[in-house]
């Protein structure tokens, strides 16, 4: 990852004052650098991103442009992005003390990316070394400005893909001037909202595992063939027509196909939506696990539970389900 520009402003409502830093990051310096580039990484491969795009009269699009293109400066826009986001915070039921990290950088794949973090301030206690009457006394005090650690998940934050303008984005609702906002998408891009790839992909299998319950199928076989088939679609153009998946999943069973068809008009799910292959890179995708009543548990991938030369379930004359697992050459205990 390389990292273009990025800069920390501080909106402290807890002692009414906001720092908006006249000087971007030092990146040079390991912490700051392993920090800035933690959470990066981790809002650009969420599952969990919502996609959007951007009004036709959004201004921040406007914005961003330019910057983009050379005719703002970073540190400038940065601000401007900081004190909008300030205005909002403070007409919050709740304002939540929060810096804002704003950076331009490019990932793993040379793809460049606007981002916005809009990182909650912690409380936390600390060890503080005081001295009294000549000795030295440790004491505990509690600190209120603590960043969210690297591996900590952020919650409200927005990347923007340089080149098409696509945006990502994470939010939760809050409570401003009255009202319940999504503050990002709404209030500060001016955007055009859908949903996430993983919230498709999530809502898929849970309607194949309702209608093979229903019908008295394998709800194993049957999840794990929607899953195989949702990686299939998505490997091959980073796009998903949930439509299209009831002709594969349910091919020879043609009653769960009509009742599955009737569960997605119900969902009111879209055509088409993108979704980028790292979404089904998840081994939650990849792979399929079960849990039986007698407390086993068994993964296996999910295009693996079609092969009877590997994994066969056995419906047995009392009702119950024997399961096994053929042609093993080695096992490793994990």
């Amino acid at each position: 990852m390389k990292i273009n520009h990025a800069i920390l402003h501080i909106l402290d409502f807890d002692s009414s004052v906001n720092v908006m830093s006249q000087r971007e990051l030092d990146l040079d310096t390991r912490a700051v650098r392993s920090f800035v580039t933690s959470h990066l990484r981790r809002a650009r491969t969420s599952a969990d991103n919502k996609r959007a795009s951007f009004a036709e009269n959004s201004g921040f699009a406007g914005e961003l442009k330019a910057f983009l293109f050379g005719d703002r400066e970073f540190i400038d826009f940065s601000e401007q992005i900081a004190e909008f986001v300030a205005g909002e915070l403070a007409k919050a039921d709740k304002a939540e003390s929060t810096d804002v990290l704003v950076a331009d950088f490019e990932d793993d794949d040379e793809v460049r990316w606007f981002a916005i973090l809009l990182m909650s301030s912690r409380m936390a206690f600390m060890h503080e070394v005081d001295r009294e009457g000549g000795q030295v006394r440790n004491d505990i005090a509690r600190h209120y400005a603590i960043l969210p650690n690297p591996s900590q998940k952020v919650t409200s934050y927005c990347i923007v893909r340089a080149s098409t303008m696509e945006v990502f984005y994470q939010d939760k609702k809050r409570k401003i001037a009255g009202e319940d906002t999504m503050l990002i998408p709404d209030g500060l891009l001016q955007c055009v909202t859908g949903v996430s790839g993983k919230e498709i992909i999530d809502t898929v299998t849970r309607i194949v595992e309702e209608v093979a319950e229903e019908h008295g199928a394998n709800t194993a076989m049957a999840l794990a063939r929607a899953k195989e088939v949702v990686a299939e679609k998505v490997e091959e153009d980073e796009e998903l027509a949930p439509w299209d998946l009831a002709d594969e999943i349910f091919e020879d069973e043609p009653a769960m196909k009509e009742r599955f068809e009737a569960e997605m008009r119900e969902e009111q799910l879209p055509e088409r939506v993108p979704v980028e292959r790292a979404n089904v890179e998840r081994a939650a995708v990849r792979n399929h696990k079960i849990r039986t009543d007698t407390g086993i548990e068994i993964t296996f991938p999910a295009e693996m539970l079609r092969n009877t030369e590997y994994v066969q379930f056995v419906n047995e004359p009392n009702g119950l389900i024997s399961i096994e697992l053929k042609n093993i050459g080695s096992i490793e205990n994990r």
